[in-house]
């Protein structure tokens, strides 16, 4: 018998059954389009990330204090007092490190903005006007934080343009007073909206210079990070061997195992977000994949009643000259049929999700969110989905197969 003959009676066969048919595949679409729709959101949230961090720039490196995080007991680590103004002051010698072009201390913190009956929650950072600069970020009116601000601790700040947004609405919030931790700060800038860049949201971000930040907000004689920005990127390799030798001299440190500080570069931040999103990824592609198997035991069990439905048939075709591996043939393909239809549809109705979920996500998260449409991903739900077909489809089929003509002619 002819494969293309097989194929059009296994075609109808499942077209005289299309109810039984849809619901039979429902296990498969929902678990193709599941994986299509955690894949491709995964991506799009990794795109966004990685957007972020280039927006950081890759002459940029950051000084954390601690060793390196190697797992979540070692998160502690991080919460030292190892960056002061004694190595911020030896990192921006040029005599320490010569490929040095500018570098400012981070003092970060999260405390509530207060305008009149107005309140604003948001990340207050004490920086220079390095940060600026290193971040690219543009002043819609206003002034940023001068060197002039750092040496008198002055109580100036720079807010974001949704702080400005939720403080003072259409009025105008040049040269306003707004009270953070009991103590008066005068508006001198406001910052053009321009979303995140890397782990700071800029359009909530609260500025104020660093030393003001420590001796009157934090409380602290330390930094939670230093950023340093090198000449260019070709000698950023050579910038965090001169930043760790400079470092370690002044903490006494011989092993670098003792570091009592880590660098992160562009390069090191992109490998960490590849790895983790990539992880979650598999893991929760993994979970959606079990709706597979389930929907793959479902079609083993409509084969089966299949075939003791149609045991007459099979005992006349065999009659008329059928062989074995006729009938074996036509209900496997069946059920690869009805797994691959599943998966073609599941394909479909996870891309769209994946697209409407990512329209959602960049009104609502974040405005860079984008669909990624996840290939490989589809390429692999449409060959698990034939593979469970045929897996699953071999034991009914072989049922089918084996039967005696005389005694499925016999049948009632």
């Amino acid at each position: 018998m002819r494969l293309n003959y097989i194929l059009k009676t296994s075609m109808t066969a499942l077209w005289a059954n299309k109810t039984r048919s849809t619901l039979t595949i429902l296990g498969i679409v929902i678990g193709v389009a599941a994986i299509i729709l955690v894949t491709g959101l995964g991506q799009g949230a990794q795109n966004l990330i990685l957007d972020q961090i280039h927006g950081l720039g890759g002459q940029t490196i950051i000084i954390e204090p601690g060793r390196q995080p190697q797992g979540p007991s070692d998160f502690s680590e991080a919460f030292t007092d190892s960056l002061r103004e004694k190595e911020y002051q030896a990192i921006t010698k040029k005599s320490n490190i010569p490929g040095i072009k500018q570098a400012t201390p981070l003092v970060v913190l999260s405390a509530t903005a207060i305008y009149n009956n107005e309140t604003k929650r948001s990340q207050i950072v004490g920086a220079s006007e390095t940060l600026f600069n290193i971040f690219d970020i543009e002043l819609a009116d206003g002034n940023v934080i001068t060197n002039e601000d750092i040496k008198q601790m002055a109580f100036t700040t720079v807010i974001g343009d949704k702080v400005r947004e939720k403080l003072f609405g259409q009025s105008d919030a040049l040269g306003q007073k707004i009270k953070i931790k009991n103590r008066t700060f005068k508006v001198v800038g406001i910052v053009n909206p321009m979303g995140n860049v890397a782990s700071l949201d800029i359009d909530n971000l609260i500025v104020v210079p660093y030393t003001t930040a420590q001796h009157y907000l934090s409380g602290t004689n330390y930094y939670n990070m230093i950023m340093v920005q090198a000449e260019s990127e070709d000698i950023v390799p050579q910038v965090n061997e001169d930043i760790k030798r400079t470092l370690r001299e002044m903490h006494n440190i011989t092993d670098s195992a003792k570091d009592d500080f880590h660098l992160v570069t562009q390069a090191d931040a992109i490998q960490m977000v590849s790895m983790i999103t990539n992880i979650l990824n598999v893991l929760l592609g993994s979970i959606a994949a079990i709706s597979l198997v389930v929907g793959g035991v479902g079609i083993m069990n409509i084969m089966l009643v299949s075939v003791t439905e149609r045991t007459r048939e099979i005992g006349l075709r065999k009659a008329l000259g059928a062989s074995n591996a006729n009938i074996l043939t036509q209900f496997l393909l069946e059920a690869i049929l009805l797994t691959s239809i599943g998966g073609l549809f599941g394909v479909a109705f996870g891309a769209g999700g994946s697209f409407l979920t990512s329209i959602i996500l960049s009104k609502t998260v974040a405005a860079g969110w984008s669909f990624t449409f996840p290939v490989q991903s589809a390429i692999l739900g449409l060959t698990v989905s034939a593979l469970i077909g045929l897996i699953f489809g071999l034991y009914p089929a072989r049922q089918a197969a084996q039967k005696s003509p005389i005694e499925a002619l016999r049948y009632e």
